[in-house]
């Protein structure tokens, strides 16, 4: 919006100094809210072409931009900084050209592919919270990066077979008498879960028993007899022995119920599902490819392996003695299928910071193997989330279970708004929808507003406040502006902004606006560094610039064009917050 500075200050210089510098490499950044301002040029650079110390350098191309730029209305020097302040007319005429406009977001497409994978649960047990930030991350980041012009395509990439499912589907053949989610009156993914559980709690026993007829632990371990069976099932899995597979079938229908639950409450969605059952024998067909071409090599023992060992890493496993596929063997089948499917240019994974290693593994894999696609490979490594100790309880004590996270949070919300009375005047209907509006938003804005690559604490009573850095604070913001205008309309007044150079701005009105101006900046910035966080902090800087304005001057009670003015700026204001939570998963009501 005001890079047009930098052409002007290199033309000022050229007049001044005689010299041609790019424009590009100018600094312009926000004026501190401490000094006078809207931006400020940083001249250091220009002091070796100028001749003059810093302050004299900076008053030279001050006075040549006065003489330049119709729309600069003064400037200050602050040792080598100059400070530039715009006209009102000039912000003025920037915001109702963004008012005009039929959509807050005019960023023009571009032709980049990129697919979000995220979510990519295992279909033993239920989502838990570290997939809850893992969705609400992915979500947002398609949401983000589809604003800033790209073609997006949303992936989950389901975890459907392998060991851990064989463990769950032995455990229910033993313990289940075949139970089912509606003789059980359990969510299928939680059915599942509790099998999963159970066969760890048989697995333990048995190590147990082995341990104490004299065996070692790593024996035990081994021998145990149930994770033979699971062993040997896997075995006939990938063998398609059909009992096998109508079983396996059967609870991964249970789990898949359960699961498309849970992400409609959570508010994602997914434009393809992928799943590791059907993309694993692509991944074993390229890893023969790879051992052919000698990228791969076999052991006596017949698994195969990479030598990474000159990439600073070390030996990979990529197929196991026994012909069965690892991790990485469906990683690699899957990326083919990503490409074949979408033609991508990115592929972007959204997976916690602890699988750093596995995905170094995957593109330096999809190099050496000179797939086009390769490059394009990119891990959105996040760091994990953690609850205080005691704040919130588990099914089985250890991990926080997606579902009673959510309903919590909501209840908290329903409590918190009762207490406060802001439930007066709606319907039971309303309420309900109100409470999960604001439980699910704190939760959101929460696992949200902090740099995905950070560890963090989710504190949930924290996060529902009406007054602080939170969803709900923004949300009330929203729901105050709407008010406002529903008594605008009932008197009749309408929104329009006039142009006249007599009009001019006080200080919240001026910051308001040049905050609500930053918006396609903000939107590109998060998509470049793929951080919703960006776009939650500019979401509570817009609230807050709005309520600063508001807590000092009236809108309906405002003169004539002033009024209309505001009218305006709280009609735009409230376009800004419902997009920009939007973008992050969250609702934005209307009554609060």
């Amino acid at each position: 919006m005001l890079s047009f500075l930098k052409n002007e200050v290199a033309a000022a210089a050229q007049t001044l100094f005689g010299q041609t510098i790019d424009a590009n490499a100018i600094q312009l950044n926000p004026t501190p809210p401490e000094f006078k301002g809207d931006c400020t040029i940083v001249v250091f650079p220009f002091t070796k072409f100028s001749k003059l110390g810093p302050e004299p350098t900076a008053t030279a191309i001050g006075n040549q931009l006065m003489l330049q730029v119709p729309t600069l209305a003064e400037f200050n020097v602050v040792k080598g900084f100059l400070n530039l302040t715009l006209t009102d007319h000039f912000w003025l005429n920037q915001f109702q050209t963004k008012f005009n406009q039929e959509k807050v977001n005019n960023i023009s497409p571009n032709n980049k592919r990129v697919m979000v994978e995220y979510s990519s649960p295992n279909t033993n047990k239920p989502l838990h919270l570290g997939h809850v930030r893992n969705n609400l991350l992915g979500h947002a980041i398609a949401e983000i990066l589809q604003a800033a012009g790209n073609h997006v395509i949303k992936a989950n990439l389901i975890n459907d077979r392998g060991i851990h499912i064989c463990k769950s589907m032995i455990a229910w053949q033993k313990f289940g008498n075949g139970e089912t989610p509606s003789t059980a009156h359990l969510k299928g993914d939680h059915l599942v879960g509790k099998y999963y559980v159970l066969f760890d709690q048989a697995y333990k026993k048995e190590i147990a028993q082995l341990m104490s007829e004299g065996k070692s632990e790593d024996e035990a371990k081994a021998q145990a007899p149930i994770i033979l069976e699971a062993q040997n099932m896997l075995r006939d899995w990938e063998d398609g022995n059909e009992a096998v597979l109508s079983l396996w079938k059967t609870m991964n229908e249970w789990v898949y119920a359960g699961f498309n639950e849970t992400y409609a409450k959570m508010g994602v969605s997914f434009d393809k599902m992928y799943y590791e059952s059907q993309t694993y024998l692509l991944g074993k067909d390229i890893i023969k490819e790879g051992l052919d071409a000698g990228v791969f090599f076999q052991k006596p023992d017949n698994s195969v392996w990479i030598d990474l060992t000159a990439d600073g890493l070390d030996q990979k496993l990529v197929q196991r003695s026994d012909g069965t596929s690892v991790y990485i063997t469906q990683d690699i089948g899957t990326a083919q299928k990503k490409y074949d499917d979408f033609n991508i240019d990115q592929s972007i994974y959204v997976v916690g910071n602890e699988q750093d290693y596995h995905f170094k593994v995957l593109q330096l894999i999809c190099k050496k193997l000179n797939k086009p696609y390769a490059e394009g490979i990119y891990h959105m490594s996040y760091g994990m989330v953690e609850l205080p100790t005691g704040k919130m309880k588990s099914r089985e004590g250890t991990v926080v279970d997606a579902d009673d996270l959510m309903k919590e949070m909501i209840e908290s919300a329903k409590t918190i708004t009762e207490s406060a009375g802001k439930d007066q005047g709606f319907s039971e209907q309303e309420k309900s929808e109100l409470y999960n509006d604001i439980g699910l938003g704190a939760l959101k804005f929460f696992l949200l507003k902090i740099d995905p690559k950070k560890k963090m604490l989710f504190n949930p009573e924290e996060s529902i406040d009406f007054h602080g850095f939170t969803g709900p604070f923004v949300q009330y913001t929203h729901a105050r502006i709407q008010s406002i205008l529903r008594k605008a309309t009932e008197e009749n007044s309408h929104a329009t902004i006039n142009l006249s150079e007599t009009h001019s701005l006080n200080n919240e009105e001026k910051e308001l606006v040049m905050a609500l101006l930053q918006l396609n900046n903000k939107i590109k910035e998060a998509a470049d560094n793929l951080s919703p966080a960006i776009i939650a902090n500019y979401a509570y800087q817009v609230a807050k610039s709005f309520n600063t304005f508001y807590a000092e001057h009236s809108v309906l009670k405002a003169e004539n064009t002033q009024k209309e003015f505001r009218l305006a700026l709280a009609t735009y204001t409230a376009k800004v917050l419902k997009y920009t939570l939007h973008l992050i998963g969250i609702h934005a009501p209307n009554k609060m």
